[in-house]
């Protein structure tokens, strides 16, 4: 990714983000891996509901008209032509209905990778929204590239096709940094004060760090650095820094970089069966069926 700077959030009250800061949100953004595996035209009439896997994460663009998306008692939010919406957890108890004559959208549907840091994905809101007049500058060329994409039979098409919702769903999150949305992980990088920590934990994650350090240097009690710390990220700090170590290490067994045992110490284990429990607490096996 590049000119990360620009699409992190400045609040004023905070002061602007800088270089390092934006560094760290590729470096995080970076653990989020997703497989896309369609991109396609649809159309839909008046009222039509649009149907969608429940079991999929999809991106939606629409090319022309409109959809409202929502469900029970409250205002449906309208997803004008141009608008993107982000679904991480596909459409749930929601609608999506066609609000004009006709409708035409472009679908992405992916699945995330279920063992990237799980802290991201379950702190996600349910849809994203950007605006056409938010997006464009990016959205309006990613669609056309991507619409070319679904007519070419050359080989190396699948590939194609899940790099670029890859790219599209990264971008998203980007811009929805920017303009002040954000919420759970993404938040962190928001506060200077939490930005500062994810900044050491990322930068230093071999260092046996203590909470009270942690706390330090976000200038933050124990217990009020712990507390914002959690509801940010949606993971405790040392629960965080533990995880993170983990997909690092599990970079590692992907690169065979070293022996288990060796990783396992790398990362601050003191011994093979520890990190062998830990791995496998996480990801749900042990770290050998990586290699």
């Amino acid at each position: 990714m590049t000119d990360t700077r620009k699409d992190l959030t400045d609040r004023p009250e905070l002061g602007p983000p800088d270089a390092a800061n934006a560094d760290l949100l590729s470096q995080v953004l970076a653990q989020i891996r997703l497989t896309g595996d369609r991109v396609q035209s649809r159309s839909v009439s008046h009222s039509e509901p649009l149907e969608l896997d429940a079991d999929a994460a999809h991106a939606l663009v629409v090319a022309a008209g409109a959809l409202q998306f929502g469900g029970g008692a409250e205002k449906p939010l309208v997803i004008d032509t141009g608008d993107l919406i982000l679904l991480p957890r596909g459409p749930g108890t929601a609608r999506l209905l066609g609000s004009s004559e006709p409708t035409k959208i472009i679908l992405c549907r992916f699945w995330f990778d279920p063992y990237s840091l799980r802290g991201m994905i379950s702190a996600l809101p349910d849809h994203i929204h950007i605006r056409h007049e938010e997006g464009a500058e990016w959205l309006d060329g990613m669609v056309h590239f991507m619409m070319r994409e679904t007519t070419d039979a050359q080989p190396g098409a699948a590939l194609m096709i899940s790099r670029i919702i890859d790219l599209l769903v990264i971008r998203t999150l980007r811009t929805w940094v920017h303009l002040g949305h954000s919420s759970g992980w993404l938040s962190g990088l928001s506060d200077a004060r939490i930005a500062r920590v994810l900044k050491l934990m990322h930068e230093r994650p071999m260092q046996p760090w203590r909470l009270d350090e942690l706390a330090g240097a976000a200038g933050m009690s124990r217990s009020g650095f712990a507390e914002r710390f959690t509801e940010l990220v949606g993971r405790a700090p040392l629960r965080y820094q533990n995880e993170w170590r983990l997909h690092l290490a599990r970079d590692m067994l992907a690169r065979r970089e070293a022996r288990v045992g060796e990783i396992g110490l790398r990362i601050g284990y003191t011994s093979e069966a520890a990190f062998s429990r830990a791995y496998k607490a996480l990801f749900g096996h042990p770290p050998r069926d990586e290699i």
